[in-house]
């Protein structure tokens, strides 16, 4: 079958690789149709690797190269086990966290910080091909109102969802995204679900601010031309936000988030950044501000899906390409130029 794998830093290969293996007790095989272009795979073809092992991963044994991808959709080809309502030729989307399921965090159901864990397309080979070998355990059956194209994007944004939940957003509240990209999107989609009055976004794209304005938030700031700190304290009657979530993972943008949020607030990064974060420990202290991480998702995805089969989450502004997968270096390439064009684009195996 083909894959487009991995083989370094700006080195992406559409390969003839062999099909998956027949799955093990706790797999599954999917064939593809439709794979989203994460944040994390951009990263990974411009500068990894970075959560991509380069010797054997300890869970899953698998090194580079490897395919990519990790958002997809497709059809059930093999299962390793029985599972409750899932039988071969469902449509299904998939959680892509493998786990051990035997450590401290998985018997506690925190899989998503299992210690030997990691991601379909990352810790093994991924959905940029046809076919997919992917945990059994995150399978969830799509409804015949979910095309395999919404399902393809529920992944990321269960990570809009989680860092919401993580956030404690309640009706009413006023919130503060900073970055505009896939996953500030996704955030965006979950705080106006949870019943946010105030929904702010700092983003300096252009083409992103009008997007999320035509979403409906209450209003998008360019950080390099105002103050979004202040814009926003004003705006919410000189108190600040309940929540702030940042979603670039640049260290700076986390400080000023910390300064940004009301007393008794609540910061929450979703962003995967790398660095240190400095900022006064006694903007914490004595204004009682909460500090959180939030890392992907647990039990998210059938969250995402349940919502957007009862019409709740409407997710067709968010995709805005579909490409094959034939083409998936070139858009990648695309996409490093100029990734103000697009929000989230899929590719397909099946041709368009």
């Amino acid at each position: 079958m083909e894959a487009l794998r991995w083989h370094g830093a700006r080195d992406l290969r559409l390969e003839e690789v062999p099909e998956p293996p027949e799955p093990g007790p706790h797999e599954a095989v999917v064939d593809v149709s439709w794979c989203g272009v994460c944040g994390t795979d951009l990263h990974e073809f411009l500068e990894g690797p970075h959560m991509i092992r380069e010797g054997p991963h300890p869970l899953t044994g698998a090194r580079p190269p490897l395919a990519l991808g990790h958002e997809l959709s497709g059809t059930v080809v093999a299962l390793g086990a029985e599972v409750p309502g899932i039988g071969i030729g469902d449509r299904v989307t998939a959680d892509p966290c493998w786990r051990c399921g035997v450590c401290y965090w998985c018997t506690r159901g925190e899989y998503h910080l299992c210690p030997k864990g990691g991601s379909v397309g990352l810790a093994s080979p991924g959905a940029f091909a046809e076919r997919v070998t992917v945990p059994l355990a995150g399978l969830t059956r799509l409804p015949e109102n979910v095309s395999d194209e919404m399902a393809a994007v529920a992944e990321p944004l269960a990570v809009g969802l989680h860092a919401v939940t993580r956030a404690g957003v309640r009706p009413g509240d006023n919130v503060l995204v900073v970055g505009g990209g896939p996953i500030g999107f996704a955030v965006v989609l979950a705080a106006r679900l949870a019943g946010a009055a105030g929904l702010y976004v700092s983003e300096p794209l252009r083409e992103r601010r009008e997007r999320l304005l035509e979403l409906g938030v209450t209003e998008a700031f360019d950080p390099s031309a105002s103050d979004v700190r202040r814009e926003v304290f004003l705006r919410t009657g000189r108190i600040g936000p309940d929540a702030v979530i940042d979603a670039t993972g640049v260290p700076r943008l986390a400080a000023q988030a910390v300064a940004s949020v009301r007393r008794g607030g609540r910061v929450v990064l979703a962003g995967v950044g790398h660095g240190s974060v400095e900022f006064d420990m006694g903007q914490l202290v004595f204004y009682e501000r909460a500090v959180l991480g939030t890392l992907g998702y647990t039990f998210d995805i059938p969250r995402v899906i349940d919502l957007m089969s009862t019409g709740r989450l409407d997710v067709s502004a968010l995709i805005t390409g579909r490409f094959p997968l034939s083409g998936g270096a070139g858009v990648f390439e695309d996409l490093a130029a100029d990734r103000a064009r697009h929000l989230k684009v899929l590719l397909t195996p099946k041709g368009l």
